[in-house]
């Protein structure tokens, strides 16, 4: 149980979620999904409500951050092993848990309705209509009509706090329940603990993640403290006459959207990335390396696993500095 096996992230990721549920939770009792009033409404919270500005920045920050953590936790379980057999059900929960946190990302950032939300929203609902045959009904059922009117800003919110924040919380609270009754972090095979040792006692357990904790409510503080959250001027749909970016965790398919076509680039490269996860401990069936930092029996997963990585880090520092 040592800081280096696990550094804290999965303790971390349901820490930001916390607070993600709970600045959101005050925001809402000033946010106005509707169009003309989106972007108003978090101008009054950001500079007419007492402290408003603080936990707006706070709810953003610990947005970021949760994808950054989240990617980074299954990074190690992927680098451990963590994932092999009778983890299976709690890895592909990982995965969906993943795709959640980019959702809830991905939507928040649309509800600001300035203009970078606005376009990002366009794109994205051209992509969803770029899938042969369904993409005009799952169009409608995503957004319902175009980005920032009072339809889009709606399904846009329902599905930031319905069909994302709310299963998330379950799935959260469920993947800590498995990882208990999986018989709790993966070891060696043959020990009790990654080192070999006892089993950790629970309040050990609590102390150290108190600890990791509070190390990231304090980064997470001064991060709000000092950085505004961004804003932009309120959708107006004139034309472009700066660059306009997807949000950074998107740049990756931005990139891909120059050579490939929206349906391959947009649709079919991040759906892939997650089902290549998702059918990862279902293809690699080796027994050995669970609980070993880059275990030499997959040393050719932990390859394939760097260039994709690689890809997807190069394409969106490529597009951040575009």
């Amino acid at each position: 149980m040592r800081f280096t096996y696990t550094w804290g992230l999965g303790g971390l990721s349901a820490l930001l979620f916390l607070v993600l549920g709970v600045t959101g939770v005050m925001e809402m009792l000033y946010y106005s999904p509707a169009p003309g009033a989106a972007a108003d409404s978090i101008r009054v919270i950001m500079y007419i409500v007492p402290y408003g500005w603080f936990i707006r920045n706070l709810h953003h920050w610990a947005g970021q951050a949760m994808v950054v953590v989240v990617a980074l936790h299954m990074a190690r379980v992927i680098l451990t092993g963590a994932y092999k057999p009778r983890r299976e059900l709690n890895w592909v929960i990982g995965v969906i848990l993943l795709a959640l946190t980019v959702a809830l990302d991905f939507t928040g950032h649309a509800l600001k309705c300035d203009d970078q939300a606005a376009w990002a929203v366009t794109t994205g609902g051209g992509l969803i209509r770029s899938i042969p045959m369904l993409g005009d009904a799952l169009y409608n059922i995503a957004l319902g009509g175009p980005a920032c009117t009072s339809m889009a800003l709606v399904r846009l919110y329902s599905w930031h706090v319905l069909g994302a924040a709310l299963p998330a919380a379950v799935l959260i609270g469920y993947h800590f329940f498995r990882v208990r009754r999986d018989g709790g972090i993966a070891t060696p095979r043959g020990l009790s603990g990654p080192t070999g040792g006892e089993r950790l006692a629970r309040s050990e357990l609590v102390r150290r993640e108190g600890v990791v904790a509070l190390a990231g409510m304090t980064a997470l503080i001064l991060m709000s403290a000092f950085f505004d959250a961004p804003l932009g001027k309120p959708a107006d749909f004139a034309p472009v006459t700066t660059h306009i970016q997807a949000p950074w965790f998107f740049l990756w398919v931005q990139e891909l959207l120059r050579v490939f076509s929206p349906f391959v680039a947009g649709v079919l490269a991040p759906f892939g990335v997650l089902v290549l996860l998702a059918i990862l401990p279902f293809v690699e069936k080796n027994p050995n390396g669970a609980g070993v930092y880059l275990a030499k029996e997959l040393r050719p997963l932990h390859i394939a696993f760097a260039l994709l990585c690689a890809v997807v880090v190069g394409l969106t520092i490529r597009g951040g500095l575009r």
